[in-house]
């Protein structure tokens, strides 16, 4: 099987359960948002939640692929960085635990954390501190950190130091490896387009996308956004929500099912997940097809839970779903 290692955000996400929406306002966050947050506002929230009781679980886009895909048992490694704190440390122990090879750097400033306030209806609220994640640098990324893998998995969060990104391709396709990107978000399509095309066209060869960043990328809708992208790298995976997904290499073209879900209780990790799937496929040498149904798999059944952290009893399902896909 070949080994696949992930370079992203290294985050921690804290689940804050709330009786009423009094701290979301207190906090000057609006409800339902994203919001990037100072290190002020993180103490403030560390204050305010003394003596709750509050979930703890690794986060970041490709840390939760990398995660999942040794939970698959699949051979990862994960590059990133860290504060010298109680987060960093779980962080770092997390992943250990879970076989993940890591080549985390170190730094004095705090780790990364991902607050999610949850009201009392469901709904999620996040406060995010980059914190030590965000000073990652290309002067900090060796050759070393790339030997002995033959893939290279990017989150598009990372897009904002070009520096970094460049650098990580750049040593990846050095040392023989596969690079795949995902989008991330399609407001960081939006704001770095021209970069974007310029890494795919050059460096990228696997790339996945939902519907709303493959057309902030090309303007198009999935089908004709699917034949775009797939004339510039290897292979592309389009999702498409509750209409499943698109792939394409070379003149093979495949369009998967979703999995039938009863209910959708938090879509967090839904395409970091598929990504996990699709790659545990991929380095297992399984069709196009077998890819996108593990793919889907994993994407289905996280989104029927609370964050990313799945139960044994879960793991063993989607093992055991898996195996189903590969006899059929």
């Amino acid at each position: 099987m070949d080994k696949i290692v992930g370079i992203g955000n290294a985050l921690v996400d804290v689940l804050v359960l709330m009786d009423d929406d009094k701290m979301l306002e207190n906090l000057h966050l609006p409800k339902g948002s994203m919001q990037l947050i100072d290190k002020k506002t993180l103490f403030e929230i560390r204050e305010r939640t003394v003596g709750q009781k509050l979930h703890r679980a690794t986060g970041g886009a490709a840390a939760n692929t990398i995660c999942a895909l040794a939970e698959l048992e699949a051979q990862t490694g994960f590059i990133g960085k860290v504060g010298r704190d109680e987060f960093g440390r779980f962080f770092e122990q997390t992943l250990k635990k879970r076989g993940v090879d890591t080549s985390l750097l170190k730094c004095d400033c705090p780790s990364g954390v991902a607050s999610a306030f949850v009201s009392s209806c469901g709904e999620r609220t996040f406060a995010t501190y980059l914190g030590a994640s965000a000073t990652l640098c290309a002067d900090d990324l060796a050759r070393s950190m790339f030997e002995g893998y033959s893939y290279l998995y990017i989150e598009g969060y990372l897009l904002q130091d070009h520096d970094l990104i460049v650098r990580a391709m750049r040593l990846a396709k050095e040392m023989g490896l596969q690079v795949c990107l995902d989008m991330a978000s399609f407001n960081v399509v939006e704001a770095e387009r021209d970069f974007f095309d310029m890494l795919i066209t050059k460096y990228v060869d696997i790339v996945f996308a939902n519907e709303s960043e493959a057309r902030a990328y090309t303007g198009k809708d999935p089908q004709e956004a699917l034949q775009e992208i797939a004339s510039k790298c290897s292979i592309v995976i389009i999702k498409t929500g509750k209409d499943g997904s698109l792939i394409k290499k070379g003149t093979e073209e495949i369009q998967a099912k979703p999995l039938p879900v009863k209910k959708v209780v938090d879509t967090t990790g839904a395409g970091d997940f598929y990504a996990a799937g699709f790659l545990y496929g991929l380095t297992c040498g399984y069709s196009l097809e077998k890819c996108a149904q593990i793919g889907t798999i994993l994407a289905g059944s996280v989104i029927q839970t609370v964050g990313t952290a799945l139960t044994k009893k879960k793991w063993n399902e989607i093992k055991l779903n898996i195996e189903a896909v590969l006899q059929a």
